[in-house]
Parts: structure tokens; sequence; C-alpha cells
């Protein structure tokens, strides 16, 4: 089974630094968010991102997407961040706010299911941000469960489920669960709510204008 870390703030970044070991030698951390658990491997390893895919179920045809420490890292895997996306990270980052952004066409293909595009997010949560922020680059955010199941909210319940099949797992008390976070298209025009989620169409739409109906089953948990 996994080992089971806690990290109770800054005073406990040697954990997240035995984590950071784990993910540049291709291995699998799980890791709370402000929504649920998440399976976290170098965005940029493709043997890595290969062994998310097979644990989840997971078709290669789904994106996966990327967690980031701060704005200043999303250049590591878009290509460029439009206007609306500035916008929108200044007023909802860090938050539950994933954003599609024109992804750098050298991202390994699990990241962008061939879509041409990347979903971006820098995490709410502070132990997971300083995950990213102590690894020094973009780690996965999908969520800690096998396609089709129930997103896990504690480390108990991601140790029973797939304690076999992940090298590390963190704590720092229950994940809230509810709903997940909230997935804009600003890509395409006019931007689109691809999944509804904690941020609803109210909030967002003084930012985004003519809405495009949620398409339900878009998926990059």
């Amino acid at each position: 089974m996994a080992d089971i870390f806690s990290w109770r703030g800054p005073e406990d970044d040697q954990v997240l630094r035995q984590a950071s070991q784990v993910l540049a030698a291709g291995g699998l951390v799980a890791c709370p968010t402000e929504t649920f658990y998440a399976l976290a491997v170098d965005a940029g390893n493709e043997t890595a991102l290969a062994r998310i895919l097979t644990l989840k179920g997971r078709p290669a045809s789904k994106p996966l997407l990327v967690l980031v420490a701060d704005k200043g890292m999303v250049g590591k895997v878009a290509a460029a961040i439009p206007p609306l996306a500035e916008t929108l990270m200044a007023r909802f980052w860090p938050g539950p706010l994933t954003l599609i952004l024109p992804a750098r066409p050298d991202l390994p293909f699990p990241l962008t299911g061939g879509s041409g595009t990347i979903g971006v997010r820098q995490p709410g949560l502070a132990l997971t941000r300083r995950l990213v922020e102590v690894f020094g680059r973009p780690i996965t955010g999908t969520s800690a469960n096998l396609s089709g199941q129930e997103a896990l909210q504690t480390a108990s319940q991601v140790e029973a489920a797939l304690g076999a099949q992940v090298d590390l797992i963190l704590q720092d008390g229950p994940c809230p669960g509810g709903l997940p976070s909230t997935i804009v298209d600003v890509v395409h025009q006019p931007p689109r709510i691809l999944r509804a989620g904690i941020l609803t169409a109210a909030v967002l739409a003084p930012y985004l204008g003519n809405l495009v109906a949620p398409a339900p089953d878009h998926d990059l948990g």
C-alpha cells in the first residue's frame, strides 16, 4: 500500500520534497485539492501519463488537465494566454476554475487528446499549490478514481481504492467534495462553459458575455 504523509504547512515542506522526488522519478502521487483527491504525475512524462490512463481505465482521447503553481507556469503548457483568460485568472485564481487554453505543440498527447488545447488550473488548496511550486513544473490534476466511479475525498478512501497503484498519498484533512471545478473554454468564440461546477454561469456571466450552454459529457477529471 502507498505511504500516507500529512502536510501541516510550510514547516512540512520536506514532505513535499519527498513527493517531488516521487514525481521526478515518474511516480504517482495522490494529493487533495479544494474539491476532491487528484492523481498527480509529471505532466511532461509520457510514461507516467500512460500509467494514469491505465490505472483509471481512461481513453487517451480524453485530455488530462494540469495544475500550475502560478500564472507564470502557464507558459510551460499553453502556447498563448488570451486576454479573457488573463482577466479570469486575475479574478478567480487560485481556485476551482479550469481554463481551456491553446496548447503548446510539443505537449504529450494525453494532455490534449489531440484537441490542440490544454486544461489548466491554479489550485486553491495551499498544499497542492505548494507541491507544484516545490516540484517546479506542471502536474496532472485528474480525479483520483477509476473512470465512471465516484471521486474520493479522503486519504483512506484513496488508499482503499488505489493504494496498491499509487506511490504516495498526501493528506491535509478531507477534501470538501461537492461540485468539481468549472471548466471554461476561452479558445473558441464565444467562450463556453464546458463543465458546470463550483463557479456558476451567473458568477461568470459578467466576464464571459454570451455564454454557450455546458456540454454535459465533457470530462477532464
